[in-house]
C-alpha cells in the first residue's frame, strides 16, 4: 500500500505552447466525488474501506519455511490482500483482506494452486479485527533487551505479529483491539523494565489530531463533540482532556481539518482556539534528549572519576602527595582510601542506578543483558573495595588495595560508549528525517468561483490542506501536496522524491509530487492526495518498514544473545576461580603477583575483565544498523528496498529476468503502419478495432486506441460504439461484438486457437514487422483477417549498456515476455540478451523463474505490468518499475522509482555493499568478543605478564558497539558503480 504513489511517476516531458493570460478553468470536468480526476486503485478504496476481513486457513504439506514463504508471497499478490502470516509449525495461514476485491474461496484456492492442500477454519473469520500499533520503547540496550519485549509481546493473547527494533527503538505490533488494546500493550512492555511511548494506532489513515486552547468544561466539550460528530465523513471522535487533544477519524473525500478548526473555534463564541497538534519532532526531540542525558551522566561520572583516577594512578608517584594520601586515619585506613570511597560512591548508585534497573528489570523476566554484566563488574569491585576499607579501618597490619577507580573509570568509559553509540546511531535513521523535512510548511489556498475563475488567495498550513483544495505554487516553492496541475507551465526537481536529477517539465493535466520543487513558473494545482495519503507520507511509512524489518541474517545474533550474556558471567567466575586457585596453591611464582595485590585481588581483576569486557551490543547492532543506513541511501537513490529480507536476496542476485513492455523498452508503444487485407474505409476499421480495445488495460491496447483518435471526428473525446460481449484473453489480445461484428484483436496464437485462418500475405507481413523488432497486431472481423497492425516500442536508451555492466558482474540476463517470438529476438539481439522466452502467459512468466531456481540460481524479476505480479512474487527478489501497476508495485521487493534500468544494478550493488558491511560488523562483533575475553583472562599474562585492568576493557567494549555502528554509517558515503556514470558521460541517458 505505500507505494502507490509512483503512478505519479507517469509523466510527460515534452514542450508545450502558450498560456492563457490568467488562470481559469472552465472546461476542468466534474469529477465525483473522490476521484479528482485520477481514478482510484483497488487498494486506495480498500484503505478506506471498514470492511476488513481475517480468515484462518488450515494448510498442510508444508515442510519449512521456504514452503511457507511461497504461500505467503502467492497470497499476498492477490488483489485486496492488506496481509498475510504463514505459520508452518502449525500449518496455519492467517489473512486480512477486504472482501470487496476477494473472497475466502479465491484465497484457498491460491494455496492449493501453490501446492498445498488449505481449509478455511470456520469461527476465526472475524472482520475489522487487526490493527497496527506503532510503539517506542526507550531503554534497550543490546539484543538481549529486544528478544525479552518481543517475546513478552508475543505471548499475548490477541497480538498476531510483534516485530522489536533495536536500532530504530521501536515495536511494531498487529493485534485484536477486541481482545487486548494499546494500553496493555503499553503496560507489558513497560513491565519488561522499558519504558513505552505510543506513536500510531491502527492504520492512521485519515487521521488528525487538533490541540484545542481553551477552558474544557463537560459542557463545551460535549458541544464540541456534537458539532463535529455532525459534520459529513466524521467517523470517530476521540477527546484527551489531560492534552487538550482532539483525534478524528474521517472520509477525506468528503471533509478535512479546516472544516473541523471552524467547527471548534465557532464553538463557545471564539472561546477555542485549534490548530494542527504537533507530533513530528517528538521523536527527534526524545533522540536528543537521550543523546544530551548520557552526555550529561558522562560528565557528571568525570568530576567524579578524574580526582579517584589520579589519587591511585598519579599522585601515587609524586613523593610530596602520595605521603599525604598515604597518611593513616583510623589503624591502616589512610585518607587516599577515604578520599577514593567518597568519590566513587555517586558514580557507583546515583549516575550508575540506570544499570541496577535495567539489570533488575532483566533478570526479573528471566533474561540478562548488558547492564547485568556492568552492575556484576562495577560491584565486584566496588564492594570489594569496601570489604578492603572497612578491614584496613579494623586492623593494625592488614596491607590491601582498594579498586574504586576500577568501578568509577568503568561506568565513567560505558556512559562515554553509550553516548557515542547514541550519537551514532541517530545518524543511521536520517534519511528518514529528511524526507519528512521535505513538506513545506505553509501553502497558497486559492479560492474559486463558479466559473473557475480565481476570486482570492490565502496562506494556510500545509497540513491543513484537503482533498480537491487547488493551491499555488510560485518558483522556488515546493509544491505542497500531491496533486495534477490545473493551470501553468513549469519545471519541477522531482529528484527528492524520485532521485531523478534533471527536472520535469509541467503544464495542464500533469502529475505532480508533494515535496518536489518548482523551478521557473507559476502553478495551480488540485490536491488529490493529501496527509497520510500522499507520496512522501507513503515513501517515510515504507522506509520506516524497511528498517523495522528483520534481515534472516539477524536471526543468528538473535540465537547467539539468548545465552551469551550467561555465558559470559560463568566464564568470568571461572576465570576468577582458576587464577585464585592456582594462586592458593602455587600453581605460578609469586613474582608474578604485582606487589600491590595478593593472589585473590589478582584473580578478581582477571574475573572482572573478563565480565566487562564482553560486549552483547555489537552483535545487535551489527545488522540493523547496516539495514537502516542501505535502505535510506536506496531512498535517496531512488531505490526503494522493502526491509532487510530483500537486501539480503538481492546480494546474491545472479541471474535477472526481464519483461519486455515497459521495462527493456520504453512502454509507450505508438502505432507505426497498417495494412489493410479487406476493401475498407480505415476511420471504419479503427472505429471498430477502438471499440473493442477501449475496455483493455494493456499498454499495445492503448496505443491502439490513441492511434484511432486521429481518424475520429470528435478529436481527443471519441465515443466509440458499444462493445458487448468483451473478454480479454491474457497474453493474447481481446474479443468483443461491435456493431453486430465479432471483433478479435490479438496475436497470431489467438487467431489460431479461434480457428482463423492467416492467409500468406499476412504472415508475410508479421515477419517483416517482426524483424524490424516491433508487434504484429492481427485484426478479425466476423472470423475474416482484415487487417495488420505494426506497432514499435523503442528501446530505452542505454538498455545494451545495462546488460553489458551486469555481465560484468556475473548477472545472467534472461527477457522473458508475451510478445510474439519475432519480436522478442529482435529486442533481444539489440540489448545483447541471449535466453528469450517469448508467448508466455503470466503463470508460464512464474513458472521459469521458478525452473531457473530449481537449477540453483537466485532469479531477480523485473517487470512493470500486472501480468508481471506472479512472477515477481515467485522470484527471490522483484523489482517493480516505478511507473508500473500498483499490483506490480505491491508484489515487489524492490521498486525503482525513476523507471530506469539503470537502478537495477544500483539495487545490486547497494545491497551486495550493505551485506558486505554486515559481514565486517560480524567479524568485528564476534572477533572482538573471541579475541577480547581470552586477554582479559589472563591467557597472555604467563608469557608476556601483560594483563587488561578492568577500566581499560569497559573501554574496549564501550568502544565495540561505537565503531559497528560507525562502520554501517560508512554506507552513507555510497556512490553507485562509476560504470553507470560513464553512460551519462558517453551522452546516454537513461529514463
Amino acid at each position: 500500500m505505500a507505494t502507490k504513489f509512483l503512478e505519479l511517476s507517469c509523466i510527460r516531458n515534452d514542450c508545450y505552447g502558450d498560456l492563457s493570460p490568467r488562470p481559469h478553468y472552465p472546461s476542468m470536468p466534474k469529477y465525483p466525488k473522490g476521484m479528482s480526476g485520477h481514478q482510484e486503485t483497488n487498494d486506495t478504496a480498500a484503505e478506506s474501506s471498514n470492511a476488513r476481513v481475517k480468515a484462518v486457513f488450515s494448510v498442510m504439506g508444508m515442510t519449512c519455511s521456504a514452503c511457507a514463504g511461497s504461500v505467503e508471497k502467492a497470497i499476498k499478490r492477490l488483489p485486496g490482500i492488506h496481509e498475510a502470516v504463514v505459520d508452518v509449525l502449525n500449518n496455519k495461514a492467517q489473512v486480512l483482506f477486504y472482501p470487496s476485491f476477494v473472497n475466502e474461496e479465491r484465497i484457498r484456492e491460491t494455496i492449493v494452486d501453490v501446492g498445498f492442500e488449505a481449509t478455511l477454519i470456520q469461527g476465526e473469520t472475524t472482520e475489522n479485527s487487526i490493527q497496527v500499533c506503532r510503539i517506542r520503547i526507550n531503554g534497550m540496550t543490546c539484543t538481549s533487551c529486544s528478544s525479552t519485549v518481543e517475546k513478552a509481546l508475543q505471548a499475548i493473547h490477541g497480538v498476531q505479529i510483534a516485530q522489536v527494533a533495536l536500532a530504530t527503538e521501536e515495536a511494531q505490533v498487529q493485534h485484536d483491539p477486541n481482545i487486548v488494546s494499546y494500553n496493555q500493550l503499553l503496560e507489558v512492555i513497560e513491565d519488561t523494565g522499558f519504558e513505552a511511548v505510543l506513536i500510531s494506532t491502527g492504520e492512521d489513515i485519515s487521521k488528525i489530531h487538533l490541540q484545542v486552547e481553551g477552558i474544557w468544561t463537560d459542557h463545551y466539550m460535549k458541544t464540541i463533540e456534537n458539532s463535529l460528530q455532525a459534520l459529513p465523513g466524521v467517523q470517530n471522535i476521540d477527546m484527551d482532556p489531560e492534552l487538550k487533544k482532539i483525534s478524528l477519524s474521517y472520509k477525506p473525500d468528503i471533509t478535512g481539518p479546516r472544516n473541523f478548526i471552524k467547527a471548534i473555534e465557532s464553538t463557545g463564541v471564539g472561546h477555542f482556539k485549534a490548530r494542527i497538534f504537533f507530533e513530528g519532532g517528538r521523536r527527534e526531540n526524545h533522540k536528543k534528549g537521550e543523546i544530551h542525558q548520557y552526555f550529561r551522566s558522562y560528565l557528571w561520572s568525570l568530576i567524579f572519576t578524574i580526582p579517584v583516577f589520579l589519587t591511585s594512578m598519579v599522585f601515587m608517584y609524586i613523593p610530596v602527595i602520595k605521603h599525604g594520601l598515604d597518611t593513616k586515619v583510623v589503624n591502616m585506613l589512610t585518607i587516599g582510601e577515604i578520599i577514593r570511597w567518597v568519590l566513587s560512591t555517586p558514580v557507583q548508585f546515583i549516575i550508575g542506578w540506570r544499570f541496577y534497573t535495567g539489570s533488575y528489570k532483566a533478570l526479573r523476566h528471566g533474561s540478562a543483558n548488558m547492564d547485568v554484566l556492568i552492575a556484576l563488574g562495577t560491584n565486584a569491585a566496588y564492594f570489594y573495595s569496601v570489604y578492603s576499607v572497612l578491614r584496613a579501618a579494623n586492623s593494625s597490619d592488614f596491607m590491601g588495595t582498594d579498586f574504586f577507580e576500577t568501578s568509577s573509570m568503568l561506568i565513567s568509559f560505558i556512559l562515554l560508549g553509550k553516548y557515542l553509540e547514541v550519537l551514532a546511531k541517530g545518524k543511521t535513521s536520517e534519511a528518514i528525517a529528511k524526507l519528512m523535512d521535505l513538506a513545506p510548511e505553509t501553502a497558497t489556498l486559492l479560492s474559486l468561483d463558479d466559473e473557475g475563475n480565481v476570486t482570492g488567495e490565502e496562506e494556510i498550513d500545509s497540513r491543513l490542506i484537503q482533498k480537491n483544495d487547488v493551491i499555488k505554487i510560485v518558483p522556488g516553492a515546493k509544491v505542497a501536496s500531491d496533486g495534477y496541475v490545473l493551470w501553468g507551465q513549469s519545471h519541477v526537481n522531482e529528484s527528492m522524491i524520485t532521485g531523478e536529477a534533471r527536472p520535469v517539465a509541467k503544464r495542464k493535466g500533469d502529475a505532480v509530487i508533494g515535496g518536489t520543487l518548482n523551478e521557473n513558473g507559476v502553478l495551480h494545482i488540485k490536491a488529490t492526495r493529501v496527509g497520510s495519503e500522499s507520496a512522501l507520507s507513503q515513501i517515510v511509512r515504507l522506509v520506516e518498514s524497511a528498517q523495522m524489518a528483520k534481515a534472516p541474517v539477524q536471526k543468528f545474533a538473535d540465537r547467539i544473545s539468548e545465552f551469551f550474556v550467561p555465558l559470559v558471567i560463568t566464564c568470568s567466575f571461572s576465570t576468577w576461580l582458576a587464577w585464585f586457585l592456582a594462586g592458593e596453591l602455587h600453581g605460578y611464582p609469586e613474582s608474578w603477583i604485582p606487589s600491590s595485590m595478593d593472589s585473590f585481588q589478582l584473580a578478581l581483576q582477571f574475573g572482572i575483565s573478563v565480565m566487562v569486557i564482553a560486549c552483547p551490543c555489537a552483535l545487535g547492532l551489527a545488522t540493523p544498523t547496516a539495514v537502516m543506513v542501505g535502505t535510506g541511501v536506496g531512498a535517496s537513490q531512488g531505490v526503494l528496498i522493502k526491509g532487510g529480507q530483500a537486501l539480503e536476496s538481492a546480494h546474491k542476485v545472479n541471474c535477472i529476468v526481464f519483461d519486455k513492455t515497459g521495462t527493456l523498452t520504453v512502454g509507450k508503444p505508438v502505432v507505426v503502419n497498417t495494412k489493410l487485407l479487406k476493401n475498407m474505409v480505415l476511420r471504419d476499421f479503427y472505429e471498430l478495432v477502438a471499440a473493442a480495445e477501449a475496455n483493455s488495460e494493456h499498454p499495445l491496447a492503448k496505443s491502439i486506441v490513441e492511434y484511432a483518435k486521429k481518424f475520429g471526428a470528435d478529436g481527443e473525446n471519441p465515443i466509440w460504439p458499444e462493445a458487448r460481449d468483451f473478454v480479454s484473453v491474457t497474453g493474447q489480445g481481446v474479443k468483443a461484438t461491435v456493431q453486430n461484428k465479432k471483433i478479435i484483436v490479438g496475436n497470431k496464437s489467438l487467431m489460431l486457437d479461434n480457428n482463423i485462418v492467416i492467409p500468406v500475405n499476412a504472415e508475410e507481413m508479421l515477419t517483416e514487422t517482426e524483424e524490424m523488432a516491433q508487434t504484429g497486431i492481427l485484426v478479425s472481423i466476423d472470423r475474416e483477417l482484415t487487417g495488420v497492425l505494426a506497432i514499435s516500442d523503442p528501446l530505452k536508451p542505454g538498455a545494451h549498456e545495462v546488460i553489458s555492466i551486469l555481465k560484468s558482474m556475473d548477472v545472467r540476463s534472461i527477457m522473458v515476455t508475451g510478445d510474439n517470438w519475432g519480436t522478442a529476438k529482435s529486442i533481444a539481439n539489440e540489448v545483447g540478451i541471449e535466453t528469450v522466452i517469448a508467448e508466455a502467459k503470466p503463470e508460464q512468466k512464474a513458472k521459469k523463474v521458478k525452473e531457473l531456481q530449481a537449477s540453483g540460481l537466485t532469479v531477480a524479476m523485473v517487470g512493470d505490468g500486472i501480468n508481471d505480479s506472479p512472477a515477481l512474487v515467485a522470484a527471490d527478489v522483484g523489482m517493480a518499475i516505478g511507473a508500473g501497476t500498483d499490483i506490480a508495485i505491491e508484489a515487489a521487493d524492490i521498486v525503482l522509482m525513476k523507471s530506469n534500468l539503470e537502478d537495477v544494478i544500483t539495487a545490486i550493488d547497494l545491497s551486495r555493499k550493505t551485506f558486505t558491511r554486515i559481514r565486517l560488523n560480524y567479524i568485528w562483533a564476534l572477533g572482538y568478543n573471541l579475541l577480547g575475553i581470552p586477554i582479559a583472562a589472563g591467557v597472555l599474562f604467563p608469557l608476556t605478564r601483560f594483563r587488561l585492568p578492568p577500566w581499560i576493557a569497559g573501554a574496549a567494549m564501550a568502544a565495540s558497539s561505537v565503531s559497528v555502528v560507525c562502520c554501517s554509517l560508512l554506507l552513507k558515503n555510497y556512490k553507485r558503480p562509476k560504470k553507470l556514470n560513464n553512460l551519462q558521460i558517453r551522452g546516454i541517458v537513461i529514463e
